[in-house]
């Protein structure tokens, strides 16, 4: 356990929250850079005090012109190792870094993973030149893609950059667009998407998918579609090209209001129009090959993935405050099945 610490100061403002943990995660200081969850854990660990006294109950009440102490641990090392895992770096600073993830790679160690992980591959990268992220020198992970999705990650290197960047994925700021193969064409067209319930087109025959999502009931590795309760979720899906006449297939391009687990893959299933290759939402749908011809067919039937990239990421740097823009050049895998359609 680190014996070294840094004090922060917090005095509450008027009209303070009705509890310790909202009132002193409003009230801290920007450059702190304490996020609520590690602000709760501090709490927890008996390292907020006031007058001496320590504020352990985070439903404790606070008054305006209140004076707290937070004493806040020096990082530890983290407990995961570092491997030397190559990795496609597209850009990187002293606060940051963004990587081209590929297809097949965990963001994080699991129980399932333990190794073999970006997480892994990163601390290795940078040699133990990092600061405390939540107590531990470790990547700061502000935002995941599933194991099989390819493409554009940023991760934090420093406190700064951590609280910056989470706060924007928090808010939805962050802009971000995928590339993915679908089962048919969302179409406007197309009036059966007229009856799915939570699925809309704006202009430009741009599909809008609204709905809540949460754990499935009774498979837990999966998200459901809910309209009451769960997390509120919105994706934007346009088409760039489509395969075959009937369309069998296409390429398109979805972007993210809101950023849940799976949300493109559920969402794009939800329309009728699931991934190819998606083994858990993409459903058993095949191709017609009398209207594609029997490779494209094939193509697509061994995918052994589902056919989505993070293509493009936009931010603020948290730091220097430069909007910043990356993109990611469409996975070789991924190509040749589009050239195969294509080719119909």
């Amino acid at each position: 356990m680190s014996t070294s610490h840094r004090i922060i100061r917090v005095i509450i403002a008027e009209n303070p929250p009705k509890r310790l943990d909202k009132a002193i995660a409003r009230d801290v200081p920007e450059e702190a850079n304490l996020s609520r969850s590690r602000l709760a854990k501090l709490i927890a660990d008996e390292a907020v005090t006031m007058g001496g006294k320590v504020m352990d109950d985070p439903r404790a009440k606070l008054a305006e012109g209140d004076e707290l102490e937070i004493r806040v641990p020096e990082a530890n090392e983290s407990h995961i190792g570092p491997e030397d895992i190559p990795l496609d770096i597209v850009y990187e600073d002293d606060d940051l870094i963004v990587v081209n993830k590929p297809a097949g790679m965990v963001v994080h160690p699991a129980p399932g993973t333990p190794t073999g992980t970006l997480v892994n591959a990163l601390l290795h990268h940078f040699g133990g030149n990092l600061s405390g992220v939540g107590g531990e020198k470790r990547p700061g992970i502000v935002h995941r893609i599933d194991k099989d999705t390819s493409g554009l990650l940023v991760v934090a290197k420093s406190d700064a950059a951590h609280h910056g960047l989470a706060k924007q994925f928090e808010a939805h700021s962050a802009e971000r667009h995928y590339l993915a193969v679908t089962h048919g064409a969302p179409d406007q067209a197309d009036p059966r998407l007229g009856g799915i319930k939570g699925t809309s087109f704006e202009k430009g025959n741009i599909l809008k998918i609204t709905t809540q999502l949460a754990r499935h009931k009774t498979d837990r590795q999966k998200q459901a579609v809910l309209f009451s309760g769960g997390r509120h979720a919105v994706t934007r899906a346009r088409i760039l090209e489509s395969f075959g006449t009937p369309v069998q297939a296409a390429l398109i391009e979805c972007w993210l209001e809101t950023g849940r687990t799976h949300q493109i893959r559920v969402h794009m299933a939800h329309a009728g129009h699931g991934l190819i290759g998606d083994p858990t939402y993409g459903g058993r749908r095949k191709l017609n090959v009398k209207v594609i011809g029997p490779n494209a067919v094939e193509a697509a039937r061994a995918f052994p993935r589902q056919a989505l990239h993070a293509a493009t990421l936009g931010f603020v740097h948290p730091v220097s405050d430069e909007k910043l823009s990356f993109e990611a050049p469409i996975p070789d895998d991924m190509l040749a099945l589009i050239e195969t359609l294509r080719a119909g």
